[in-house]
């Protein structure tokens, strides 16, 4: 029997704007990320990107609309750990279309925007995993995108890695970038200036707050 992970969500983020996910485990939060960001294609309903629509494109067509859209964070970071940290961001801007040079200049932009200038040369391994989900994020911006979607960002971290990482959407947000993120924990989910809760495949409430940084669960 069919089961419907996400149901009647009627969801609009506008450019600029910090929005937070929440709910239980299986409420459909990630199932709503990976269909906004076209990784998985809905029974029904439509979903619109940049004005664009997602739904009704072919895969070749969702790849160039993500390389031009979409930036992506895991929780478990996702990372070529044989490749320096240079590498890993430099490779994503160049997936998205930019030439050798501007990819290389992209990415030694980024790490030094991110605090991580002098780990250019390091394997993603070295770093602890703070720094690793930094990394992360700058390769999630390599292609510059309109959204930035970020699924259990602070989940694979201790207390003092996910406020690093808290700390650093926040700065990204001030600086006009589109975010939306995924998370089970209410603290986590303070950070944003909207907050919209899940449950069972629905949405159940949305808030609009005070964006707040507070110590995470040890």
């Amino acid at each position: 029997m069919p089961v419907r992970a996400v149901r009647g969500v009627d969801l609009s983020i506008g450019a600029g704007e910090f929005v937070a996910i929440t709910g239980p485990s299986g409420c459909g939060k990630s199932t709503l990320l990976n269909l906004i960001a076209g990784l998985e294609t809905p029974s029904e309903g439509e979903i619109y990107l940049g004005g664009e629509s997602v739904h009704d494109k072919g895969e070749s067509e969702l790849a160039h609309l993500r390389r031009r859209h979409v930036g992506f964070v895991f929780q478990f970071f996702n990372l070529l750990d044989d490749t320096s940290a240079l590498e890993n961001v430099a490779l994503a801007a160049a997936i998205a279309g930019a030439p050798r040079r501007r990819a290389d200049a992209r990415a030694r932009e980024l790490l030094d925007l991110l605090g991580l200038a002098d780990k250019a040369d390091e394997l993603p391994g070295v770093l602890s995993g703070g720094q690793r989900q930094r990394l992360a994020i700058a390769r999630a911006l390599a292609n510059e995108p309109t959204l930035l979607l970020a699924d259990e960002p602070t989940g694979a971290l201790d207390s003092a890695g996910g406020l690093e990482v808290l700390e650093l959407f926040r700065r990204l947000h001030a600086a006009g970038q589109t975010i939306l993120l995924v998370t089970h924990d209410d603290q986590v989910a303070d950070a944003a200036e909207r907050v919209v809760r899940m449950q069972d495949g629905r949405m159940v409430a949305a808030t609009i707050a005070t964006p707040v940084i507070t110590p995470l669960r040890g």
